[in-house]
């Protein structure tokens, strides 16, 4: 699920051991005023850009996102935006509270932010993370699902990491909102046939059969910057943009799920907000692990 939230997925899982505790109140005395000032940096770039919000959104799940390495995997590439929000925020907490929030949980509570302030649910982000200090492309490359896969695939992929397919099909609603770059929807748009013609025409139009690489197109035709269902019923008309996407309603265990999501929007916002916290508890660097970046951008 390339260029999307739901292809970083993996990444909060690769490094770090856990040793010790999170906490929804862990910046309480530590920092007092770090979430007011996330969630105030966040509304002033979703208010600039609607879908900065999925930019936030798709960083998330990306816990090495600063490292070049993972910027540079085949899902990644030319994909990943929102790191000058990331980098502004890291910059006020430093001034208010030196040392002390990690980039790691600044990118945890600014996704929250963000699905919020597009209209989604919230959760309580627990916090205690630290930054790690490695990044590996092989990794990158080699377990972050891609556009292409197959419910199969996808399935695999998620359960390796603890996921349930409700919890794929839950997370993959991240793409109600955001674009994707025309080389990661080219071949379905013009070999597949379980796409609706008009949906792929008017995508041709941006993305031709050959050239336009980086042009883009919204995830969610219907209302690309608001964080609602509609991602759930544009399945339902074979308007998934990826091949993955649609992998979800094809005739496969997980339609009846995609029907769930598509006519009850209340029971798509808890599993998803659910399903968050469970991701933002893989395998964090806690304790004495990792360090507390000064800049985002780099190891200190």
């Amino acid at each position: 699920m390339s260029d999307s939230s739901i292809r970083f997925l993996l990444m909060l899982g690769l490094i770090g051991i856990v040793s010790g505790e999170l906490s929804s109140t862990f910046y309480l005395t530590k920092c007092p005023t770090a979430l007011l000032t996330i969630k105030a940096a966040v509304i002033s770039a979703v208010n600039k850009e609607p879908r900065m919000g999925a930019s936030l959104l798709r960083l998330h799940f990306h816990d090495c996102f600063v490292q070049a390495s993972e910027k540079t995997a085949f899902p990644n590439v030319n994909s990943l935006r929102g790191f000058d929000v990331i980098d502004k925020i890291k910059s006020l907490v430093e001034f208010l509270c030196p040392g002390v929030v990690s980039c790691a949980d600044i990118v945890a509570v600014a996704a929250r932010d963000s699905v919020v302030a597009l209209g989604g649910p919230s959760w309580s982000v627990q916090l205690g993370r630290r930054d790690s200090t490695t990044a590996s492309l092989n990794i990158a490359n080699s377990d972050l699902p891609g556009p292409t896969l197959d419910l199969n695939s996808l399935i695999t992929s998620f359960s390796n990491k603890g996921f349930t397919s409700q919890e794929l099909v839950a997370l993959s609603g991240a793409h109600t909102i955001g674009k994707a770059r025309c080389k990661l929807f080219r071949t379905r748009i013009f070999n597949e046939s379980n796409i609706d013609s008009s949906f792929a025409k008017s995508l041709q139009g941006n993305c031709p059969s050959t050239g336009g690489d980086d042009n883009l197109s919204p995830l969610d035709v219907t209302t690309p910057n608001t964080f609602d269902n509609a991602y759930f019923k544009n399945l339902q008309s074979n308007k998934g943009l990826f091949h993955s996407d649609q992998e979800l309603f094809n005739g496969g265990s997980t339609d009846s799920q995609v029907n769930t999501y598509s006519t009850n929007f209340a029971t798509f916002r808890t599993d998803f907000a659910n399903a968050m916290i469970k991701m933002g508890n893989l395998n964090p660097l806690t304790g004495s692990n990792g360090q507390i970046r000064t800049d985002c951008k780099k190891i200190n």
